[in-house]
């Protein structure tokens, strides 16, 4: 259990907390959620005890191991294996006990430390190490790179392996996707769902928090908000307090409104089908989401070009990737066909490394091509956004002097009410970029783009270092653009939200991926499954015989034959909603006409009005027996 007893934290002459109270039982995994500058931080070096409250106490039990996740890592001359199996340092400490023994020919000594080394689980670190390493995306052929070869974002990767390698009690994760791609970030959630201490962890990413924590402490209006459940029941735990205030209920209505604008583009359309059930399933929530972030200081909107072309962008026959130092090509995507037509919206999947930002940087001429044609509308106009951007500020200028230059002729009062919808708000317009986070960087580079009107988003990594309300924020901006979209992002929230449909990228190609992030987890574990078997083949263990194979063969097809009229009842409600929202706009269309409300042709109008209620009431009836059948059906894939 840790307690935290009328604890009060000052910085200056503002609280961070004033006579906080807080119970975490052993086993609870909680997020910690609020606005940067809240004290998130500062409640982790509290519990650390490298931090001391001002008035109160911590109360932790004794004897409890705790492990944390550093934000910076020295350029240390060790390989990244090692570095990450230092993380436990009861284990490095029996290895150097039994190295003692040996030196001083005490064989009982040895003999002790080895048998503590057994109990330490030392004969199993390496593999564990090498699992951890792997699950975070390093290879293989990484593992004996020194730490000081690999970039900033790939140390933090080291810090977090690090710190899961680590035996604990209780574990400290302070942002742990900011770096990750999405797949490891899968990865880590069910890492993390199997963790057996206490977690606390302070992430902005929404999903993640709904897949781990079994509760949600709010830092607000300086005390510890504790709510129980993961973070949607925060949510609506939240809103039902909010939700009094007519104010809040308005907007929610205009946030509902927006979502139902943009599920209803794309609801029938049966090759749709998988992406529209994860929007009407957040449809279903909106009704908590939109109290629940009323107060947030974020709200904007990005407008489209006045002119666009029907085909924005396409790739023909394009070799994509880099010339290296020597001269030669080096081409991860070969003989590409690739194309973004006005309105479309695409999320870009793959592994690590498969070349996602190389398509990216390709489409925005950041990468000039190695072979093949890239052609542009007329008209194309691309607002491009990458962690790149955000060095490119000028660190001397402030965010109206960079929207100044952009347009000489814009008056400072538009510009700063501009501005406050991306929260630089009164003096934080002014204030010179060299002294903003991360964060505020990443806002300013946003509104930079929004500012100059593209009608083609290009986003790598748009959220990292945003907190959750500016993410939220940046989907419902997102959700309304009119344009066409293309992204790459680890916030499964955003990209449910934003895209409808997804572009894989791996084994050196990119094409159209038929399925929802849950299918590409599917076929990440799947190709996890064949590359494990393809090492193990490698490495000459004995392969599976052909009874067993035959056996998976006789179970697939008992599983596919158990799951056919499922699919099939789907299918048949999605057609009975297509022929129903066939109807209802024809009719839609027949009631346009002005003269149908002429006292003549009641008779007309009557029957059209029936006729409308009757498709209605049959779309109704579709809708419903869909969900039902969709419920069926993944309750039965999950029993198998």
């Amino acid at each position: 259990m840790i307690q935290f007893s009328q604890i009060s934290l000052q910085r200056g002459t503002q609280f961070l907390l004033e006579h906080a109270d807080m119970t975490i039982f052993e086993g609870q995994k909680v997020g910690l959620i609020g606005a940067n500058g809240a004290g998130k931080s500062s409640l982790f070096a509290m519990v650390r005890g490298i931090l001391h409250a001002d008035t109160g106490e911590i109360i932790l039990p004794g004897q409890r191991r705790i492990s944390f996740m550093a934000q910076e890592v020295e350029e240390v001359d060790r390989s990244a294996l090692d570095y990450c199996l230092d993380g436990d340092e009861r284990l490095r400490l029996i290895e150097a006990k039994i190295e003692e023994a040996q030196a001083n020919g005490d064989d009982h000594g040895h003999a002790h430390w080895l048998s503590e080394y057994e109990n330490a689980h030392g004969y199993t670190a390496q593999a564990r190490g090498e699992m951890l390493l792997q699950g975070l995306g390093f290879k293989m052929a990484d593992m004996q790179r020194n730490v000081s070869d690999f970039s900033g974002g790939w140390r933090i990767r080291l810090n977090l392996a690090r710190a899961l390698m680590s035996p604990s009690d209780i574990l400290l994760l302070d942002e742990p996707t900011n770096h990750l791609d999405l797949d490891a970030v899968m990865w880590l959630e069910n890492w993390l769902r199997g963790y057996p201490g206490t977690l606390l962890l302070i992430s902005h990413d929404r999903d993640f928090l709904d897949g781990i924590c079994s509760h949600i402490v709010h830092l607000y209006q300086k005390k510890l908000n504790l709510y129980k459940g993961n973070y949607s029941n925060y949510e609506r735990q939240r809103a039902e307090h909010l939700a009094q205030q007519q104010a809040t209920f308005e907007q929610q209505q205009r946030k509902r409104e927006h979502l139902q604008q943009y599920v209803d583009r794309f609801r029938y359309k049966a090759t749709k089908a998988k992406q529209a059930q994860s929007r009407l399933k957040m449809l279903e929530k909106m009704e908590s989401i939109g109290p629940a972030h009323i107060d947030s200081q974020f709200e904007f909107t990005i407008p489209m070009a006045d002119k666009t072309s029907d085909q924005l962008v396409s790739l023909i026959q394009a070799d994509l990737g880099y010339v290296l130092d020597d001269g030669s090509h080096k081409v991860q995507l070969a003989q590409s066909n690739f194309s973004l037509r006005d309105g479309q919206r695409i999320g870009l999947l793959g592994p690590n490394g498969a070349g996602k930002s190389t398509l990216i940087k390709s489409i925005v001429q950041e990468l000039e091509l190695l072979g093949g044609e890239r052609v542009y509308g007329e008209n194309t106009k691309i607002g491009y956004f990458s962690q790149h951007q955000l060095s490119a500020l000028d660190l001397e200028a402030s965010p109206v002097l960079h929207i100044q230059r952009l347009t000489p002729t814009a008056l400072e009062s538009d510009v700063r009410r501009y501005l406050g919808g991306f929260g630089f708000v009164g003096d934080d317009a002014l204030r010179a970029v060299k002294g903003f986070s991360g964060g505020e960087k990443a806002r300013l580079a946003l509104s930079l783009i929004a500012w100059q009107k593209p009608n083609l988003l290009v986003l790598d990594e748009p959220t990292n270092h945003l907190d959750i309300e500016m993410r939220q924020a940046l989907t419902e901006a997102l959700q309304e653009f009119n344009g066409a979209i293309l992204v790459v992002s680890h916030d499964r929230h955003l990209l449910n939200s934003t895209v409808d449909e997804f572009f894989l990228v791996a084994d050196h190609k990119v094409e159209a991926f038929d399925g929802d992030l849950q299918a590409y987890h599917q076929w990440l574990q799947a190709r996890q499954q064949q590359a494990n078997q393809a090492e193990k083949a490698e490495s000459g263990e004995p392969k599976v015989d052909k009874v067993d194979r035959k056996e998976e063969r006789r179970k697939a097809a008992e599983l596919r034959e158990k799951l056919r009229p499922l699919r099939k009842a789907v299918e048949k409600h999605e057609k009975a909603m297509q022929t129903a929202q066939g109807h209802l706009d024809t009719i839609s269309e027949a009631m346009s006409d002005n003269s149908l409300y002429e006292a003549a042709n009641k008779d007309k109008l009557t029957a059209l009005l029936a006729n409308e209620a009757k498709w209605k009431q049959s779309l109704e009836q579709a809708e419903e027996a869909w969900f039902e059948a969709q419920e069926a059906l993944e309750e039965a894939e999950a029993a198998l």
